[in-house]
């Protein structure tokens, strides 16, 4: 039983390393690809060269029959002409080693990047590789000519192996069983092998030999009935293994439903319930099952390729269903891995950048508190700068981290990038205006936070400024919403600005007859102000007469104050002490208008300020006695 097991540990181990060299082999191929057609000139180059070499070679060949022969016709007494010869013999042998040698550094620089193509056993898997041209026969075509007749050899019953042997012809090695050429061996074989041509045709015959005789014991009976009896065993373990998943999934959701009040409590943070011990228990019990199912597929999928690689005919299911979900898993480790170098990057710019920002928001901060002074530059103004300056350098960081974006240079990505743009240009058209509005409003400074202000027809307090809409609260408490743009265009009044320093002037107009003297109207108006809570002794009130109308004067009272948010307050102080002072020196407030026949009418001035004995007066009409008529 162990011995069977450990028999199953490593059909295992080799699909997997099957899986992994084939995965290798096709990311090794994907990624030369880019490289084929430089790598392809240079083999057309070299294969032209060589050509032209052994085109010369054969001529050099001729040459040194027609001397030798030339040599052996010689009589003794012919010194002379005999030394010529052999000196020209030389001279062709030395020409060899010279292309030789040549031949063997031109193809030195290419092994690193020839590409061979492999011949094939029964099994399909590479017995060796071939690089070079033979006549006009590409090294493809020598390839696949020679894993045919492989083939071909190893589906003869009758093939007798010694059978196979090594025929010397010319200027090659071939392997020959009875008339059939298997494979030509040449020296330009041997010198990308880097052994000799006797030693390299002697180890191909090996190879091809033992291809056949290993593919001929693979396919036995005895070996038939050995792979069924290990797919038996196979799937009984692999049923056995289910039992036991099933049993202890079981076994684990008693246990925790037995448990759960103990190992579960309610997620909660003050008042709020972010999971309950039910849904907690949902959850678990969605994982649990999803674990066992999980645990499931991953056994199966261990099982049938464990299964498939028993069979020769069916290794390459077993190699493509490893590959169907490895290969992803795989391509993904290696997108990682092949990205750590820009994530570093990345992450070193935003830490870098974080750092300046820290240091330019500390610097704006003691502006701000007024602990660094810059000339011509306000306090007020240090935040909404901080804001740009803070904008424009996550800007420039997202510009050094763009190109090291996954995908950054893809077609799509630029696509993509390039309508979003689109659509954010269209449709916040309106909101780059109040934006640019905001920075405007910022650095012209028409108010700050608290100010009490004016805005068209809207009087309130400013609660809240940004870069795209300014919230003003009015005194009945209405928070009102006015955007940047429409602040811009508007005039603005601030009436805070210089109540601190030199006071807000508050004023109302009263109208009075022309029968109440300009002076003493100034004194009561004057005496009003005096008495209003929040209006400031210094400056004093003083009186402006804004106008003489038809039946009347008016008096404007202007007062100062430095609660500029507390108008509406002083405003109706100071009416309430307008009215009491002008009635306490019975003087009549003509507004609105009063016809001027008073007799036989009440007076305006409320009762108890007019004396006891007061008596409505009546009509009166005089006569001229001194006209008869």
């Amino acid at each position: 039983m162990r011995k069977l097991s450990q028999i199953i540990l490593l059909l295992f181990l080799h699909s997997l390393l099957v899986v992994n060299a084939r995965g290798q082999d096709l990311n090794i191929d994907t990624l030369s690809q880019n490289k084929d057609s430089i790598d392809n000139a240079a083999m057309e180059e070299f294969n032209r060269k060589l050509a032209a070499v052994e085109l010369e070679r054969k001529v050099d060949s001729l040459k040194k029959a027609t001397l030798e022969a030339q040599l052996l016709e010689l009589k003794t007494t012919d010194n002379l002409q005999k030394m010529d010869l052999i000196q020209q013999l030389e001279a062709i042998k030395e020409n060899e080693r010279k292309r030789l040698s040549d031949k063997i550094a031109q193809i030195d620089s290419l092994r690193a990047t020839a590409k061979g193509y492999p011949v094939l056993g029964f099994k399909k898997d590479t017995l060796y590789l071939i690089y070079s041209k033979m006549g006009a026969v590409s090294p493809q075509e020598r390839a696949i000519n020679v894993s045919n007749k492989i083939k071909q050899l190893y589906e003869d019953d009758f093939l007798i192996d010694d059978s196979i042997r090594i025929s010397k012809v010319e200027d090659t090695y071939d392997l020959i069983y009875k008339d059939l050429i298997i494979a030509s061996i040449s020296e330009n074989d041997a010198l990308w092998s880097g052994k000799p041509i006797e030693e390299l045709a002697e180890n191909s015959l090996q190879i091809i030999k033992g291809s056949i005789e290993e593919g001929r014991e693979e396919n036995s009976w005895l070996k038939l009935l050995s792979r069924i009896g290990l797919v038996i065993l196979v799937v009984l373990i692999a049923w056995f293994a289910i039992g036991l998943i099933s049993k202890g999934y079981d076994k684990l959701l008693l246990k925790f439903d037995n448990n759960k009040q103990k190992l579960l409590k309610d997620l909660s943070y003050k008042d709020y319930t972010f999971l309950s011990v039910d849904q907690e228990t949902q959850i678990l019990y969605f994982f649990i099952k999803f674990l066992k199912w999980f645990v499931y597929f991953l056994l199966l999928y261990i099982t049938l390729p464990i299964i498939f690689s028993i069979f020769p005919f069916s290794r390459d299911w077993a190699n493509t269903l490893f590959y169907l979900v490895w290969a992803p898993f795989k391509s993904l480790l290696l997108s990682i891995w092949n990205y750590l170098p820009n994530l570093f990057t990345i992450l070193v710019t935003y830490y870098v950048m974080k750092y300046v920002i820290k240091f330019v928001k500390y610097i704006f901060q003691e502006i701000e508190a007024e602990k660094l002074v810059l000339s011509g530059f306000h306090s007020d103004w240090a935040m909404p700068t901080f804001s740009i300056v803070q904008f424009l350098l996550y800007a420039f960081m997202f510009i050094l981290i763009f190109p090291h974006l996954p995908g950054s240079d893809s077609d799509i990505f630029k696509g993509v990038s390039v309508f979003v743009g689109v659509l954010f240009s269209l449709g916040s058209s309106s909101a780059i205006a109040n934006m640019v509005a905001g920075l405007v409003i910022t650095y012209m400074r028409p108010f700050k936070i608290g100010d009490r202000i004016k805005i068209d027809n809207v009087t309130g307090d400013i609660i809240e400024k940004t870069l795209l809409v300014t919230r003003v609260r009015t005194i009945k408490n209405e928070v009102i919403t006015i955007p940047n743009s429409s602040v811009l265009t508007e005039n603005t009044t601030n009436y805070s600005i210089e109540a601190k320093d030199k006071g807000l002037v508050v004023h109302t107009t009263v109208t009075i007859g022309y029968d109440v003297p300009w002076p003493k109207v100034h004194q009561v108006l004057i005496e009003a102000a005096s008495r209003t809570d929040m209006i400031m002794d210094e400056p004093k009130p003083y009186v402006l007469q804004t106008s003489l109308e038809d039946f009347y004067v008016a008096y404007q009272i202007n007062a100062y104050t430095r609660e500029a948010s507390k108008q509406a307050l002083i405003y109706s102080s100071l009416h309430q002490n307008i009215q009491d002072a002008c009635n306490e020196s019975d003087i009549e407030i003509l507004s609105p208008h009063y016809r001027a026949a008073r007799d036989g009418n009440m007076s305006t001035i409320p009762a108890k300020y007019l004396p006891k004995d007061y008596q409505v007066p009546h009509f009166n009409v005089k006569f001229d006695k001194g006209n008869d008529k």
